[in-house]
């Protein structure tokens, strides 16, 4: 054994290795195959790069991956752009993932990645514009290809999750050159319309080229001045397209867009199942509330009643009062009403003719006062004590 070298560590050995390796390899291109793709809880990516003659660890940390767009998986051929290093504790040589893309995408990657760029610094994939999703839509308008199979996958999941929701469907291409231009189109028309309450931006999987519609910076804008929340769902899980950012919600597919749009029917019931035992406790709470409040009026009214006996004796005093007023009242009316009858006995002309005195009637039967209401050679009536007695006047002198 060379004593002359110095006694390292292995702790001390890795580093050194480590650091030679950065040294060495400052930043490598590398294209191979993902096996073992694990996302721990901590947003960070774990995955070996392999090829026909051998494979190396990689590790993709969550600042560098947020911006990826995607999710990879096992099995997926890829180009990354890392530095080679050694994770000292284990002594694994291994990449650490700067970038990440599908081989072969060339071009399409680069114009995604650029463009999403572009719009998340112009903030529409800022979280504070985004609309929220209401839990209870009453309408929902979606928007994809008539003949799409994720057509018929959100409708039997609407169907089972939400029967009683309507459902407005507005058909476009969602794929090729004019697919852009007619989504666009749709998403106006859904506003224009009003509709839904919620609209579903939904597409099957497929590869980069097919999605490429919903990468559109024109749609990108049209989904972002949408008065209605917009829920995207295209593709599979591991796909993500600008729509996807820009819209207020992501599904990972169709099928989930369609699940985030509408509560389980099961939950609605457990929703009314919840409210019905609020309301019968409230009422319950109310009613005891209410008698308890009943009781302390009758304990005030039990203090306030008068003594019946003594009721009783002054409605006995108050009755004999009202006997003796009327008793004086009707002999006071009998008194006055003699009186009266006297008075008018004593005004009733039949007793001034009882006395001798007679009175001379025309044939109009007025009364003649003076001299001069008598003409000679008419008829006259004498009106006597005991009868009346007709006569005629031929001289008269007055």
């Amino acid at each position: 054994m060379d004593t002359s070298s110095p006694l390292l560590s292995v702790g001390d050995l890795n580093r050194a290795i480590a650091e030679s390796l950065t040294e060495r390899f400052d930043a490598v291109l590398v294209s191979g195959e993902i096996s073992n793709f694990k996302a721990y809880d901590s947003g960070h990516w774990y995955f070996s790069l392999k090829d026909e003659e051998g494979q190396i660890r990689c590790v993709m940390f969550r600042g560098r991956n947020a911006q990826l767009g995607f999710m990879p998986q096992s099995g997926d051929q890829v180009e990354v752009a890392a530095s080679v290093s050694m994770y000292v504790p284990r002594g694994d040589v291994q990449l650490t993932i700067h970038s990440l893309r599908k081989a072969g995408l060339g071009g399409l990657y680069e114009a995604f990645l650029k463009l999403k760029e572009k719009l998340a610094k112009a903030g529409l994939f800022d979280e504070n514009r985004k609309r929220p999703i209401p839990s209870h839509p009453k309408s929902l308008a979606i928007i994809t290809s008539a003949q799409a199979a994720a057509l018929k996958d959100v409708l039997t999941t609407l169907a089972r999750r939400a029967p009683h929701i309507p459902i407005f469907i507005y058909p476009t291409l969602v794929q090729g050159p004019d697919a852009p231009a007619g989504i666009i189109h749709a998403l106006k028309q859904a506003n224009q319309d009003r509709l839904g309450e919620v609209i579903l931006l939904v597409r099957g999987g497929g590869s980069i080229e097919d999605l490429w519609a919903f990468n559109d910076e024109a749609l990108a804008h049209a989904i972002a001045n949408s008065s209605i929340p917009v829920i995207s769902g295209v593709g599979h899980e591991t796909d993500f397209t600008i729509a996807d950012f820009v819209s207020d919600l992501r599904a990972p597919t169709p099928t989930g867009a369609a699940e985030l749009a509408t509560p389980k029917r099961e939950q609605l019931l457990q929703e009314l199942r919840t409210y019905q035992e609020q309301l019968r406790q409230k009422l319950e709470q109310r009613i005891e509330r209410e008698a308890q409040t009943l009781d302390q009026i009758s304990l005030r009214l039990g203090h306030a009643l008068p003594n019946p006996e003594r009721m009783r004796e002054q409605i006995g005093q108050w009755q004999q009062r009202l006997v003796q007023s009327a008793h004086v009242y009707f002999n006071n009316l009998k008194h006055n009403q003699a009186h009266w009858l006297r008075q008018l006995e004593t005004l009733n002309p039949q007793r001034t003719l009882e006395r001798g005195y007679a009175v001379i009637l025309d044939k109009e039967k007025r009364a003649a006062r003076k001299p001069n209401d008598i003409k000679a050679n008419e008829d006259y009536l004498v009106r006597l004590a005991d009868g009346e007695v007709s006569i005629q006047f031929s001289v008269i002198k007055h």
